[in-house]
């Protein structure tokens, strides 16, 4: 076939051939100028979702609407989420040397996330679970077991967010103001949940009371101190008054005891009992505390006393004797703050009462216990508390009562830990019995484990 005979190439046949048909117009759509920074330096368009935008979404950077929108809502820039530092993870825990960070804003949200309660449930679950106690054991429980129960109870994890927010406090003391202020928010909250169903615990909400009350305590130490606040508050602020508060974790124990002692926070109990066969103690406590106990027995001896006074105060003073020993005997697996806290429960109500109307050997009493607290002065929530009751307490007393607060005060302006167990020491007193002990104190009976004197 010659090349004058070939067919005709229509522009049809071409167009069919290869789709080369007239595509229509294309209608741009109007360019917005109103992206995020990072799409347009990488030349991208941009969706203008916020607070991020997909594309940082994707590529996991900052984008400028997040920081826009945190900036108009709150004065406080946005920090980077960071750990904290790790030398608060012991009893023995001092304030951070880093440098103050800003305080993380509520007004600051990703989605629904409230940011300013996410730093403080960082900060409990990696540094403040471990300032609780001494008992290793226990560090685990309040990091998670204790956490996961406050996703349940809302009241306990407002309990967690207001201790970790005093401990940040502590930690940064340039913004301490504003963290007690969020502290005492989440605590009212809490508080005004706890009062209102405590007498109502249950099998499943005990484990949360249990665990709140504990922390009440931390936080009736940790909250700041006003200089001059007598030893008790009135009735009506018992959230303020450090010795009810003890006894009232006591009081939740009772009402659910057998679930919590099977249940998941059973590890926060202190093993065994509060007596013990096994009361040695350096002769200088024993000597003072023999002394406190005649002192206390006058009271009923003098004619025209309180008899049930007199009673409560000689069992306050055998109550501390135990005490005394449990914290100078201890084992290495028990929680020195368990048994520092002992002493509180076990004294009768007449002497709370006694103490509440400031009565002198009350008040003296008090004064010797102090020298337990101030075996718990290393914990950041602890520190100064024994100095600070002293101190109080002097100021309550008149000559020639206040003499009887020089042994406690010296050992404590000393920084003497008077109940630390020291092997083979001379200055112990032998082992006392119960059977051998009579109002209170009683004569002294050696075993086959007692330690002579020197």
């Amino acid at each position: 076939m010659s090349l004058g005979t070939l067919p005709a190439v229509t522009q049809d046949a071409l167009e069919r051939r290869y789709g080369l048909q007239e595509k229509p117009p294309e209608v741009r759509e109007p360019r917005s100028r109103n992206g995020c920074s990072q799409c347009k330096k990488r030349r991208i368009k941009c969706d203008e979702i916020r607070p991020a935008c997909s594309n940082c979404v994707k590529h996991s950077i900052t984008c400028d609407f997040q920081t826009s929108t945190s900036q108009a809502q709150s004065p406080l820039h946005p920090p980077k989420l960071s750990s904290h530092g790790s030398d608060s993870k012991s009893p023995g825990s001092t304030r951070s040397r880093a440098r103050s960070r800003p305080i993380v804003s509520n007004n600051l949200v990703l989605g629904d996330l409230q940011m300013g309660d996410l730093e403080l449930l960082h900060q409990f679950a990696t540094e403040t679970c471990y300032t609780t106690s001494n008992k290793k054991d226990s560090h685990d429980l309040w990091r998670v077991t204790v956490c996961k129960e406050g996703l349940n109870h809302e009241f306990l994890m407002r309990g967690i967010l207001a201790i970790a927010a005093l401990h940040l406090g502590h930690l940064r003391p340039d913004q301490a103001h504003e963290y007690q202020n969020i502290a005492a928010n989440h605590q009212d909250k809490a508080l005004s949940v706890f009062r209102v169903n405590v007498p109502n615990v249950t099998e499943s909400n005990c484990h949360a009371f249990f665990a709140l009350s504990s922390l009440i305590v931390v936080y009736g130490f940790a909250s700041p101190r006003k200089p001059g606040t007598a030893v008790f508050t009135d009735e009506s602020q018992e959230s303020e008054d450090w010795l009810p508060l003890i006894r009232g974790v006591n009081s939740v124990l009772q009402q659910a005891w057998p679930v919590v002692e099977n249940g998941p926070l059973r590890g926060l109990l202190q093993p065994g009992s509060f007596n013990t066969t096994d009361t040695r103690l350096p002769r200088s406590a024993d000597m003072q505390l023999r002394s406190l106990a005649e002192l206390c027995k006058s009271v009923s001896a003098s004619g025209g006393g309180d008899d049930e006074a007199a009673e409560a105060y000689v069992e306050a003073v055998k109550a501390l004797r135990k005490c005394y020993a449990k914290i100078f005997t201890r084992s290495s697996v028990e929680c020195e703050v368990a048994t520092a806290f002992t002493w509180p429960v076990e004294v009768p109500n007449k002497f709370i009462e006694m103490l509440r109307a400031r009565a002198p050997h009350a008040l003296i009493i008090l004064a010797h216990y102090c020298v337990v607290l101030h075996h718990l002065n290393d914990y950041w929530w602890m520190s100064g508390w024994a100095a600070h009751l002293i101190e109080n307490i002097y100021n309550e007393l008149q000559d020639p009562w206040r003499d009887w607060l020089l042994w406690p005060s010296e050992t404590i302006s000393r920084n003497e830990k008077c109940l630390v167990w020291r092997p083979l020491s001379p200055d112990l007193v032998p082992t006392q019995t119960p059977g051998s002990m009579s109002n209170g104190m009683g004569s002294v009976s050696n075993g086959p484990s007692s330690v002579s004197g020197g």
